[in-house]
Formats: structure tokens, sequence, C-alpha cells
């Protein structure tokens, strides 16, 4: 099984934590991703799961929904049932242009934790993401940023001191600020 399992498994479980503690309350506030409120991020983030759990499952390219719907947590299970196949990491995606499935991997990773981070922040709520797991997310981006700028997935780069911590820096590489505030 691939090394990457365990880190999706923490990521999922502490950003499902996050995502059942927001309130109603919460939903309109604004978040670092300046298109989203917490509802909308919420929606992508549904959308989200469903699409690497389909694409890792071999099935298509799930287009993005509409209405939210709350069941995020349920989502990601079914997307972390997947990845615990072997076959979830074989081969390429044809849904997602030929990417190499642990790419795909690495990058419903990227989604959990910079999005678990987005919520945190808008909210206030406390999330949190291991050392090992943000250095693997910083190689990764260092890799893939450029690719993602290219596609949309990743705002321009955010310059961040090169001693800042591995989170701080895999954020600025996808475009996020790790000063924002609400």
């Amino acid at each position: 099984m691939n090394e990457i399992l365990p880190l999706m498994r923490r990521a999922a479980g502490s950003t499902t934590e996050l995502v059942r503690a927001i309130g109603d309350d919460r939903l309109g506030l604004p978040t670092p991703c300046a298109e989203y409120d917490v509802k909308a991020l919420l929606n992508h983030m549904e959308w989200g799961a469903s699409l690497f759990e389909s694409v890792a499952a071999g099935g298509p390219f799930v287009p993005p929904k509409q209405e939210y719907t709350g069941d995020f947590p349920e989502r990601a299970g079914r997307m972390l049932a997947v990845y615990e196949r072997p076959e979830a990491w074989e081969g390429v995606s044809e849904a997602m242009g030929g990417l190499p499935r642990a790419v795909l991997a690495n990058m419903a990773l990227t989604d959990l934790v910079a999005h678990g981070w987005d919520l945190s922040r808008a909210t206030g709520l406390d999330w949190e993401v291991d050392e090992e797991t943000a250095a693997l997310l910083l190689a990764f981006a260092t890799q893939m940023a450029p690719r993602g700028r290219e596609q949309g997935a990743f705002g321009a780069e955010v310059p961040v001191p090169d001693d800042a911590p591995a989170l701080d820096r895999f954020l600025g590489l996808i475009g996020r600020d790790p000063a924002w505030k609400p």
C-alpha cells in the first residue's frame, strides 16, 4: 500500500473533525479562497472528495456539484475506502488527462490539507497537520505548482521565508498567504 495513505487518513480525520465543528452561523464567513465563503468551500470539498473517489476507482471525471449537502465526512470516508485498494494507486486516470493515480492521491491530500487550513483560518476553529504531511506536500507542490497554476488549481505564489515551517511554505507555493486573517 502506498506510503501516502496514512497521511491521507490523518488529514481526512482532522479535516472531517473540523467540518463537523462548523455551525450554520459560520457558513457565510470569508475564506482564504477569495471566490468561496465557508459554505461554498465545503461544497467544493464535497465535490473534490467525490471526484477523487471516482478517479481512484478508475471512474469518470465528476462534474462540480451545484448544491451544498453537508455530507463531506461521508464523501471523504468513501474516498479513503477506495484508496485502501491497491489498484487505486496503479496506472493512470484517463478522466484526469492521463495523470498517474499516485499523483492524483497527492492532489487529494493537497485538497484535504489546503482546505482544512482554509476552513480553520476562516472559522477560527482548531485544526492541525503533522510535519510529515506538510513536508511531503511541500515537495509535491514544488514540483506541481507551475502546472497547477497553469490549470487554475493554484493561485500565484505568495512569498514565504525559506526558514518558515513546511506548511507555510506549501501554502505559499499554492497561492495561500499563511498570514491570512478574516
